[in-house]
């Protein structure tokens, strides 16, 4: 078959077993509530043993999903069952998102342990949400379960929802409206799903209500949408059933995950990670250079995942010896760096303290007068690049960002030699404000030879009653953890930090009022000063290694 020698080329993995691939389609599969899910399954040919691999997902059971984490794997030895959840592409009952996977995976895996062709060993795959049901139920699946490889995904998805007390607006948006319409007739489907939808919510993503961008995206009332909005924070009780981070720490199974540093969920992927690794569960985690959707990163799941299975659901082991257990790709030296852990041991915490006239720079900082900007919610301040759903994320020149009024620049010598910076990354800004409501973003930057300026990683944190001791000189200390990162600033660049009141709309702006989320309208500016003196030293940790 061409397609799965194009395939095998793409994804850079060895021939298959045997092409030949029996397919069952729309196999019925009952679930508690008397509700029938239906699957795909994939046979390999041959005779004898053979593990199954189990995807379940929300986007349907053909197309790339099927070719990809159905016939490759099956072409490879596995059985592989590619099932719809519930209420999405024929299978019963109603969708709403996160809320049936435990039960519904539970279920369908004790029927697969009554197939006359499962042999005991099972394995689940799949990025995104289709990583995030393996967490419902990895805990409870029981001695069948020997591997979970869950890729860009999250244990708890309000976790990425409302990070740092603010809302994840245009993914939600994107992500609620393309699932919305993904079922639709062919004409509606591709005129929404395609740029025709995203254009609408470019138009739209400045308006408000925010309750009602469903209606001027979609022209309709989305459920999944208004059950986030209204519910706006990740400690809502509402929310108690998806939030699956305590099981994390009781799953026996091997657990891959392949995460990528321009990632939506990457924070939520390192602190699953760390839940294992505290409660001595074997895993493997690899990172590259990639967005959420970027075929690259999509390729290096799928590798490693085969891998994962040989060595982790056959007896003997096949293939290769175990892996690292962990694998990053360092960007700016383009190569990749095998670690005994994460972070890496035996980093040191640099900090960069910001000074006034733009500069950054180690030495301690000199009394000084702040800096000053506006932050008007009319006008805010836009994000170019980093950690979007979108294809426009990632690495991006950050020229545009950088010359607006409401962004503080700040920036370094030209470095003499390499600095290796691989681990957390955390920042502490200084900021008065006239309003008891804002946000303070930032945003670590490489700046070439050229004097070009790309973000590498980024945070954010809401600022508002409660939430931080309310300082007596009136400047805030706020704490913003930015994304992890693996990058080199090579001899001859230079370190830039970007300091803004927001970063709109892949972080929802803040309108300084305080009013509810979902039906708030006024809004007000704000006036804020960043301080960097001896008594408010602001600046960034990096972890550089050696």
């Amino acid at each position: 078959m061409l397609l799965s020698w194009l395939a095998q080329r793409w994804l850079g993995v060895g021939p298959p077993l045997d092409r030949h691939v029996t397919v069952e389609r729309d196999v019925a599969v009952p679930v508690d509530d008397d509700i029938v899910l239906l699957a795909d399954l994939y046979h390999p040919a041959g005779d004898g043993s053979h593990p199954t691999v189990l995807v379940r997902c929300p986007y349907g059971r053909r197309g790339p999903i099927g070719f990809f984490l159905g016939r490759i794997f099956a072409e490879r030895g596995t059985h592989a069952v590619i099932q719809s959840c519930r209420g999405t592409f024929g299978s019963g009952g109603v969708f709403v998102p996160n809320f049936f996977e435990r039960a519904d995976g539970l279920a369908t895996i004790a029927w697969l342990e009554r197939q006359p062709w499962f042999d005991g060993h099972l394995a689940m795959n799949g990025p995104s949400y289709m990583g995030g049901v393996q967490w419902a139920v990895a805990d409870s699946a029981g001695p069948s379960l020997k591997a979970c490889c869950t890729h860009v995904a999250y244990s708890n998805i309000t976790a990425h929802w409302y990070g740092s007390g603010t809302f994840a607006l245009e993914d939600a948006i994107d992500w609620t409206t393309s699932i919305f319409v993904q079922e639709d007739g062919a004409t509606r489907k591709l005129a929404s799903l395609a740029n025709p939808r995203l254009r609408r919510i470019d138009r739209a993503i400045n308006t408000l209500p925010v309750d009602g961008l469903d209606q001027r995206v979609v022209g309709e009332r989305v459920e999944q949408w208004r059950n986030i909005v209204e519910h706006p924070g990740r400690d809502d009780p509402h929310w108690g059933p998806v939030d699956h981070s305590g099981r994390v720490a009781h799953v026996d199974a091997a657990v891959l995950q392949v995460g990528g540093w321009y990632d939506l969920f990457l924070p939520q992927q390192l602190a699953d990670r760390a839940a294992l690794v505290a409660a001595g569960r074997p895993s493997r985690l690899v990172i590259g250079p990639w967005t959420h959707v970027a075929p690259g990163g999509f390729a290096a799941q799928i590798r490693e995942s085969l891998s994962f299975v040989d060595r982790h659901c056959y007896e003997p082991p096949r293939g290769a010896g175990p892996a690292s257990p962990v694998r990053v790709f360092v960007m700016g030296a383009d190569t990749w760096r095998d670690l005994p852990d994460w972070p890496p041991p035996g980093a040191a915490e640099q900090r960069w303290h910001l000074h006034p006239g733009g500069r950054l720079a180690p030495d301690a900082p000199a009394p000084s007068d702040p800096d000053r900007y506006t932050y008007d919610p009319a006008d805010p301040t836009p994000i170019v690049g980093g950690t979007l759903l979108r294809r426009t994320g990632g690495r991006r020149p950050q020229a545009s960002t950088e010359a607006r009024a409401d962004v503080l620049v700040y920036t370094s010598d030209v470095l003499a030699a390499d600095l290796d910076v691989i681990g957390p990354v955390h920042a502490t800004v200084h900021v008065a404000s006239d309003l008891d409501h804002f946000d303070v973003f930032v945003r670590l930057c490489d700046v070439d030879e050229r004097g070009r300026s790309f973000n590498v990683c980024d945070g954010i944190f809401r600022v508002e009653p409660g939430r931080l001791t309310r300082p007596a000189d009136g400047v805030w200390r706020v704490p913003v953890v930015l994304w992890p990162t693996a990058q080199r600033f090579a001899a001859g660049h230079r370190l830039r930090v970007q300091v803004a009141g927001g970063a709109h709309p892949r972080f929802n702006r803040n309108l300084g009022t305080g009013d509810p989320l979902p039906t708030a309208t006024a809004h007000r500016v704000a006036r804020q000063a960043v301080h960097h003196d001896p008594d408010h030293p602001s600046h960034v940790v990096l972890s550089v290694s050696a």
